[in-house]
């Protein structure tokens, strides 16, 4: 008897505290903008800072609200300028910095002392290892962003180009839908 008692008792508060949890989101939840969202979706999510914001987000929300220029994304390239410009009816301009061609880091595993210095510096988690231990690099997650390099004290990581195949090349031009001409009416 006092077992039920007290899975009822259990269950009863968990009721209550559900209940107003779900009172809770429902009325302080909290609506992002839009604008920003479909900028950041933009944005190649790097995190790499090169645009003087500390992310992707911050950068979404200073174009959006204070009008800042759309050309600061060096990973973004001048593609990313271009569906910026396209989303926000701006004049396109310039990429403000060179464009690099797609990197990834390598660490070199024989060099590498397990300092972690370079995993805390990672920003999209693309390092994996332990203290004291060989660390490496997740190819497909990494982004080419370089922070991983001033913080490691025996360099032992270094930036690759990834060269252009079959699999990773992609149509530098504009893309132009080609309509078919209408028909005529014969005489």
């Amino acid at each position: 008897m006092e077992i039920a008692l007290a899975i009822a008792i259990m269950a009863l508060g968990a009721v209550v505290l559900g209940a107003a949890l779900g009172f809770a989101a429902i009325k302080f939840k909290v609506e992002g903008d839009p604008l920003v969202e479909k900028i950041e979706a933009i944005l190649p999510q790097t995190q790499c800072g090169q645009c003087g914001y500390p992310g992707c987000k911050p950068y979404a929300e200073a174009i959006a609200k204070s009008g800042e220029e759309i050309n600061k994304c060096p990973p973004g390239g001048t593609e990313g300028v271009q569906r910026l410009a396209d989303l926000l009816g701006r004049e396109v301009k310039p990429l403000d910095a060179v464009e690099k061609p797609k990197s990834v880091a390598i660490i070199d595993e024989n060099t590498c002392i397990g300092c972690t210095l370079c995993i805390q510096a990672c920003p999209v988690d693309a390092i994996v290892g332990a203290a004291k231990q060989m660390h490496t690099i997740i190819a497909p997650m990494c982004t080419g962003c370089e922070l991983c390099l001033p913080p490691c004290p025996v360099e032992c990581i270094r930036i690759e180009v990834i060269p252009e195949t079959i699999d990773n090349w992609k149509w530098r031009y504009p893309v132009t839908e080609i309509k078919a001409a209408p028909m005529r009416e014969a005489a």
